[in-house]
């Protein structure tokens, strides 16, 4: 009788494991995709601004045409380049771009990145600001909601939420404005400091141009309460937009919530709704909120031009609108192209966040 020799096959993998192991190639294949698409959205971007900014002919024309003879304009058009062909105009600006070099601005001939530098904290102190108000309103005013659900309060906190992210963000700066600065007295009008704070904080060392950071690296109490009473009017204006946003939101997945088997079980069991609002259904219900951020960045850098233009605070809002005036297009294009790769980024940081979060949100 022959004797079989036999080879134990390796035991499987547990199904732990295999979850586990489809689990991280989901998200890391998530994390890829939503990493490349960047590229083809900042391209897509910046190509439409070039594109849009040459129908009315090149830059130097719409920003000089009239207030130079007509044989110096040609020579200055020659001597940038805006009489060759327009692709290589663009393929020349891509390579720019890929530099880090968006040119120089043609009213005022400053470096494009470095008015990017310089103002762009501003636009990111503000943003920070509204998204502050935007957390502190918007989510518990919609959890509050959602305990007040089609009672009086609730039709109330609606229509609040309504007028919030449905009023124009510059007519809101401007009641705001009207109420608290001119009637009341009681908060500046305009800028992101009073003068003599600014000069204050621009002799610190190595000044971040966050304003509340280097006000707090001062260590001046004072310098520190009038960086935030002059932030709050157009952090309010910029933030209750989005607020109104994330009250509908936190309202209507809280109710969701509430409406689960083990909520009603908990509730069976005694449990306060104001309990359950607050313990059970406040963390599922902020899961959507993670989601929409990117798009809500978007719109604050959108509404950021109107309100920063309101309040005069020297952001990359207030340059744009400028710069449009001034249809010096070199510099439009230049900040037009850094808003998008922070809309790009920002999208695709809150993503991954999300997924980490939500697995559902994976493919």
């Amino acid at each position: 009788m022959t004797a079989e020799t036999t080879t134990a096959d390796p035991p499987p993998a547990s199904a732990g494991a295999t979850r586990r192991a489809r689990s991280g190639g989901s998200l890391g294949r998530y994390i890829l995709i939503r990493f490349l698409l960047i590229f083809p959205t900042v391209f897509i971007l910046v190509t439409t601004v070039f594109l849009f900014m040459r129908l009315t002919g090149d830059p130097l024309t719409a920003a000089l045409g009239g207030r130079l003879p007509a044989d110096q304009l040609q020579e200055r058009i020659h001597a940038a380049g805006y009489d060759r062909p327009l692709v290589v105009q663009y393929l020349e600006y891509l390579g720019q771009i890929f530099t880090g070099d968006f040119g120089t601005t043609i009213t005022d001939n400053q470096r494009v990145s470095d008015v990017l530098l310089r103002y762009g904290v501003a636009t990111l102190e503000l943003a920070f600001y509204a998204l502050i108000i935007a957390f502190l309103v918007g989510i518990p005013l919609g959890m509050l909601a959602a305990a007040l659900r089609d009672r009086w309060g609730d039709a109330v906190l609606r229509v609040f939420a309504i007028l919030c992210y449905a009023t124009p963000v510059f007519f809101a700066g401007l009641l705001l404005k009207l109420v608290f600065s001119v009637w009341l007295g009681l908060l500046p009008t305009s800028g992101r400091a009073s003068p003599r704070v600014e000069i204050s904080l621009g002799r610190i060392d190595s000044p971040t141009g966050f304003y509340l950071i280097d006000a707090i690296r001062s260590g001046n109490p004072s310098a520190v309460a009038d960086v935030l009473s002059h932030a709050l009017l157009p952090g309010l204006a910029l933030g209750l937009l989005t607020a109104g946003v994330f009250l509908r939101l936190v309202r209507t997945n809280v109710i969701g919530t509430l409406s689960m088997p083990y909520i009603d079980a908990a509730r069976s069991r005694g449990v306060p709704e104001v309990r359950l609002v607050r313990k059970h259904a406040y963390k599922p219900a902020l899961i959507p909120i993670v989601t929409v951020i990117g798009m809500q960045v978007a719109m604050l850098l959108a509404g950021a031009v109107l309100t920063e233009t309101t309040f005069e605070w020297q952001g990359l809002g207030f340059q744009l609108s400028h710069y449009l005036g001034a249809r010096d297009f070199v510099a439009v294009q230049g900040i037009v192209a850094l808003l998008a790769v922070i809309v790009a980024v920002t999208n695709f940081v809150v993503d991954i966040i999300a997924a980490l979060i939500d697995p559902r949100v994976r493919y």
